[in-house]
C-alpha cells in the first residue's frame, strides 16, 4: 500500500491532477521559491523582453517575474490541465493585460514559434525530458539571437551525488545543446536548498 501511495504521489508531482494535484501544485510553490528566484536572477531579465517557462506549475514564477522585472510578456506551458487552471487563476490580471499566456503543452512534443522569445527557463522539469534532442531544437528555434535558456534542477541531496543524473547532463544534455547550436553551455552551481544541491544548465543562442 505504501509503495502504491508513493507511486501515486510521484505521478502527481510529474503531472498534477484534480484536487490533490492542485494542492501539490501549491506545495511546490512554497517548496521551490528559493530556486525560482535564483533561476530568474540568472535569467537576467531586461526591460521589454519576452520569456517562456516550461513546466509553469501553479504559475508562481510567472507572477514573480512580472511583478519584479520589467518583462514584456511571459508564456507558461504545462502538461497538466490542473496546473494550467491554477496558473491562469494566479495570473489572471497579467493575462487580461496581455502580459502572460498560459497553455497546455508537453515538453517532449513542443511546436514553438520561430524566434519569439528572449529567454526560456524551467525549474525541475528536466527529469521528465524524454526527447532531449527534439526539445532542445525547439528551444533553439524559439529563441531570438542572443537569447538564453536556464534549466534548473537538483543533482544530489545531503552530500550524496545523483551520479546517473549528473552523467546524463554531461553526456546527453550538454553535447546535444552544443550540437543544435547553443554556445557557452555551462553548469552553474547554486545554493543548497532543503539539503538539495541546486544546479542550472545555461546556454546562449549565437
Amino acid at each position: 500500500m505504501k509503495r502504491l501511495w508513493n507511486g501515486f504521489i510521484d505521478q502527481q508531482y510529474a503531472k498534477p491532477r484534480g484536487i490533490i494535484g492542485a494542492s501539490i501544485g501549491e506545495i511546490m510553490v512554497r517548496q521551490h521559491q528559493e530556486e525560482m528566484k535564483w533561476t530568474i536572477d540568472i535569467l537576467d531579465v531586461q526591460a521589454g523582453e519576452a520569456f517562456l517557462e516550461l513546466g509553469t506549475g501553479a504559475g508562481h514564477a510567472i507572477a514573480y517575474l512580472l511583478s519584479q522585472k520589467d518583462a514584456k510578456h511571459v508564456t507558461g506551458l504545462d502538461l497538466s490541465k490542473t496546473m494550467v487552471r491554477s496558473a491562469t487563476f494566479r495570473n489572471r490580471q497579467a493575462i487580461e493585460a496581455n502580459r502572460a499566456t498560459i497553455q497546455q503543452a508537453d515538453v517532449n512534443h513542443l511546436k514553438l514559434l520561430h524566434e519569439t522569445v528572449d529567454g526560456i527557463f524551467s525549474i525541475h522539469t528536466i527529469y521528465f525530458w524524454e526527447s532531449v534532442d527534439q526539445t532542445l531544437q525547439e528551444l533553439h528555434r524559439a529563441l531570438r539571437p542572443g537569447g538564453r535558456f536556464v534549466l534548473t534542477y537538483c543533482d544530489g541531496k545531503a552530500g550524496i551525488e545523483w551520479l546517473d543524473l549528473q552523467t546524463r547532463i554531461e553526456q546527453e544534455f550538454i553535447p546535444l545543446a552544443e550540437q543544435v547550436g547553443f554556445k557557452e553551455v555551462v553548469l552553474i552551481r547554486g545554493p543548497i536548498i532543503r539539503s538539495f544541491h541546486t544546479v542550472a544548465l545555461v546556454g546562449y543562442k549565437g
